[in-house]
């Protein structure tokens, strides 16, 4: 397993440190096209504040990246982007590249999105583990466990902060068998992180109309929260915020196969809903990477339970 180490500013550190309530962050970067790829979903993210002060001040867990718009990044995170306002956002970025906010505008931004986010008492910070150099701008990974004794003292810290995450044993059982080979498990995420990733994963298009006005797209969770669903990418499927509401309504479901499948009661009570019997029996719109695509577990609640 992997650790990373990664360097911010006091005043972030300053504000989320004084903020408990807040336990999903974004630790922005000025530019989104530099993809973050040290770590994996699940694994430790340490914050270690700038030189002079150059010491540990708390950790989290990563859950993913995404370059999201300015706006989006607000929408989603709020607070949780260490600053009170985006106007605030904005002005931080500006202050890092030199840039007027009008030349900013809302172009898009690196989010490493963290979750299960704790900091250190002002009494307990620790000093920077041992080869991470003065010139080192924004991190460094380290093996875990074993290379650095400061390193695996604040891993060990940063997963007794993790919040469980059993399933819900009764839902879980109802969800039957696995169906085909045996899945890797999938990390769950913050609702943001949630969120995020799974506008990411599709391409920010609707799964089943491929509609891509931004602002009317929603993640759709699979198995619901309230019936024991997690915040995980293959528990959600991107939709447009009224088929949304028909699929949570059970008025549409995707089968095992992703095909779209459309209730005669659509028709019945409305004498509507032409657009999606067009697509009946179509594969819906999916994630290029095969773990990020729905469950057929949580397909085949749904159908169950909810389609009809």
């Amino acid at each position: 397993m992997k650790a990373y180490v990664g360097v911010t500013d006091s005043d972030w550190y300053t504000y989320l440190s004084s903020r408990a309530n807040i336990r999903e962050v974004n630790f922005w970067r000025p530019y989104g096209s530099r993809a973050f790829k040290v770590l994996v979903p699940g694994e430790p993210f340490i914050f270690k504040v700038r030189y002079p002060r150059n010491q540990i001040v708390g950790g989290a867990i990563f859950e993913g990246f995404v370059s999201l718009n300015i706006s989006r990044a607000w929408d989603f995170f709020g607070e949780g982007n260490g600053v009170g306002s985006i106007e605030e956002l904005i002005a931080r970025l500006c202050a890092i590249t030199g840039e007027s906010p009008d030349d900013l505008g809302d172009r898009e931004i690196g989010c490493v999105l963290l979750r299960d986010t704790w900091f250190l008492n002002a009494n307990e910070l620790l000093p920077a583990p041992n080869k991470f150099s003065a010139n080192i701008v924004q991190g460094k990974s380290y093996e875990y466990p074993g290379e650095d004794a400061i390193i695996d003292a604040i891993v060990q810290r940063i997963f007794s902060h993790e919040e469980s995450s059993e399933p819900n044993l009764e839902n879980i059982r109802s969800l039957g068998p696995t169906h085909g080979n045996p899945r890797t498990i999938i990390p769950r995420l913050g609702q943001a992180g949630f969120k995020a990733v799974v506008e990411e994963a599709y391409g920010r298009r609707c799964a089943v109309t491929d509609h891509k006005i931004i602002p009317t797209l929603q993640a759709a969770h699979i198995l619901p929260v309230a019936e024991g669903g997690e915040h995980r990418v293959d528990n959600g499927i991107l939709l447009r915020s009224d088929v949304h509401t028909l699929f949570d309504r059970g008025y549409i479901g995707v089968d095992q196969d992703f095909r779209l499948l459309v209730s005669p009661r659509l028709r019945s009570e409305f004498g509507n809903g032409d657009e999606l019997y067009a697509r009946e029996g179509q594969i819906v719109r999916l994630p290029t990477k095969a773990l990020h695509r729905p469950s057929p577990d949580f397909l085949s609640w749904h159908l169950e339970a909810v389609f009809h």
